[in-house]
């Protein structure tokens, strides 16, 4: 065992000595020692049933015959972070978590890991830790949460809170409403009701075979939850025992399966930077272009809010992940998982009760899957659509570029009527480097469709997009704009065309105005220039790698 550097030998008798101050008995100090990363936290609804599932985790690994050790990590809401300075500091906190388990972890020499995760940037963080230290490890996210209800409908965050905000600009809501909608929306524990990140990352999670069978889409605040959870500090044990490391189940076979799994679903445009980063952990090259050659061959056969009418708890009673792998068990790839079994064994395994929450492949919502990677001179590198959640009527789009260097601008100008029908708002210096930190676009977005242009405006943007996203809304754009990309060289009164179809997204300008603004840009002032975000600007990637540090 790893943990014998600590606690066997005569030399090892002062480590001994501090582990005996823990209170652990000198009976379990053969006992192979866990580790269990837990991001609990009061501030963070998706997190605040980990305290038990914490209890049940514990009773797994001691009735496994391991010896548990609790260490936290730090967690970031997203929706509470959103529309202000808080959201640069979501994506960087994924690879601050990596390497904080990493250096618990090696610190004191673990035997095997369990991840007790739940919302964006943790659950990703928390694999690439796994893949980085490769020790026997296993993922267990503590689930979605509960929809709300009010006049007879059910409710959720983004549709009833941040969409509500532009209903109300609109005078389509009473204050009244807004006030019923704010305390009904979020009724329980767990991460937010839709195919959002949080949940997208849990089904991915899964996919790859890192947590155990209906994880993902169990609700927070089932039972079955905490049966799952003990079964997971159970299941430690034994990968422990035969050596079953993260790096052999994250194969490139068990991300193109996860990669399948996101487009059938319908996912977040985030799992593009989130899948890329934890696959560069494990050693495996997965080009942006793999995710559209994916999507391409994969039916959109699970319709969750926001694109859908369908929620969480819906496909936990459809059968969960399991059942979604088994519409594609002829189409997945053999590969290893924590249960202990071959993927393609669950899936034809699983059963299926509801066909309309998860469609057969041939009356799929939509022919392909859920994100699209356009290319052109605006995004030579690359962005990306969820293309799933775009009407048919703005597939194809030609409209006016209104240009604004922030959110906060972007967000004014939408509030103050100043955007219409036709217009392209284009969103820059918010990528990885130029924001810094990427920050997700939830707040503009929300409040476009909740004033109901959706049908009529884009939006394109070197940032991000939550999962909650509706309409023409096209992120990851590459190169950013902090690096001299040519979203930076937009002006206001340019058009620009978007053919989700046809892959395309370009400025229509002449070549040699394009080389001219190319020739005349200059970098602008960094946003930050102290502190964490300040090293993160000169060390992350663009988009198109994941926005990892390197």
């Amino acid at each position: 065992m790893r943990s014998n550097v600590i606690k066997k030998g005569i030399e090892r008798t002062p480590h001994r000595a501090l582990l005996l101050a823990t209170g652990i008995p000198k009976s379990q100090m053969d006992k192979p020692f866990i580790g269990v990363a837990t991001s609990f936290t009061d501030i963070i609804p998706g997190h605040i049933s980990m305290d038990e599932l914490g209890r049940f985790i514990e009773k797994g690994i001691h009735s496994g015959g391991g010896y548990p050790f609790f260490f936290g990590i730090p967690g970031i809401c997203d929706g509470i972070a959103m529309g202000h300075k808080g959201m640069k500091f979501s994506l960087p906190s994924r690879e601050l978590i990596a390497d904080i388990i990493e250096c618990i972890v090696e610190a004191h020499q673990l035997d095997g890991l369990v991840l007790l995760t739940n919302c964006d940037k943790i659950t990703p963080g928390m694999l690439m830790a796994a893949a980085r230290i490769d020790i026997p490890s296993i993922v267990l996210t503590a689930g979605p949460m509960l929809a709300g209800y009010y006049k007879g409908q059910r409710r959720n965050l983004t549709t009833d809170t941040f969409e509500a905000v532009g209903k109300f600009k609109k005078g389509l809501l009473t204050q009244k409403d807004m006030e019923a909608l704010e305390m009904c929306a979020c009724p329980s524990a767990g991460s937010c009701q839709g195919m959002y990140t949080a949940n997208t990352m849990a089904c991915v999670t899964e996919a790859l075979g890192m947590s155990l069978p209906g994880v993902a889409a169990t609700p927070a605040v089932m039972s079955e939850k905490r049966r799952l959870a003990f079964e997971t500090g159970y299941k430690i044990v034994e990968l422990v025992k035969k050596q079953i490391n993260p790096k052999k189940i994250l194969t490139k076979e068990a991300f193109y399966n996860a990669i399948t799994i996101d487009m059938a679903l319908g996912g977040s445009t985030n799992t593009v930077l989130h899948i890329k980063a934890i696959a560069k952990e494990a050693g495996i090259d997965l080009p942006l272009e793999i995710f559209d050659e994916i999507s391409k061959k994969t039916p959109h056969i699970v319709n969750i809010i926001p694109s859908g009418e369908h929620y969480m708890e819906d496909l936990y009673r459809a059968g969960g992940i399991p059942a979604v792998l088994n519409r594609f068990k002829d189409k997945i790839y053999s590969n290893l998982t924590v249960a202990g079994y071959d993927i393609k064994e669950i899936a034809k395994k699983a059963e299926i009760y509801d066909e309309e929450v998860i469609r057969p492949l041939k009356k799929a919502y939509h022919k392909e899957g859920g994100i699209a990677i356009l290319k052109g001179n605006l995004a030579p590198d690359g962005a990306v659509v969820k293309q799933t959640a775009v009407s048919s009527n703005m597939l194809k789009f030609e409209g006016t570029a209104k240009c604004f260097n922030s959110e906060e601008d972007a967000m004014k100008a939408i509030l103050n009527g100043k955007i219409e029908k036709g217009d392209v708002v284009i969103i820059r210096y918010e990528g990885p480097s130029g924001s810094p930190g990427m920050r997700e676009m939830l707040s503009p977005t929300s409040a476009i469709t909740g004033m109901g242009l959706n049908e009529s405006v884009a939006l394109i943007t070197d940032g991000r997009f939550s999962g909650g996203t509706r309409g023409p809304c096209i992120g990851h754009v590459s190169p950013e704009a902090a690096k001299g990309g040519p979203i930076a060289i937009v002006k206001d009164g340019d058009k620009i065309l978007i053919d989700i179809p046809k892959r395309k997204l370009e400025l229509l300008i002449s070549k040699s105005e394009f080389n001219k603004r190319i020739k005349n840009w200059k970098p602008v002032k960094p946003k930050i220039e102290s502190g964490y975000l300040s090293r993160y600007s000169k060390l992350v990637s663009s988009a198109d790698k994941g926005a990892i540090m390197e």
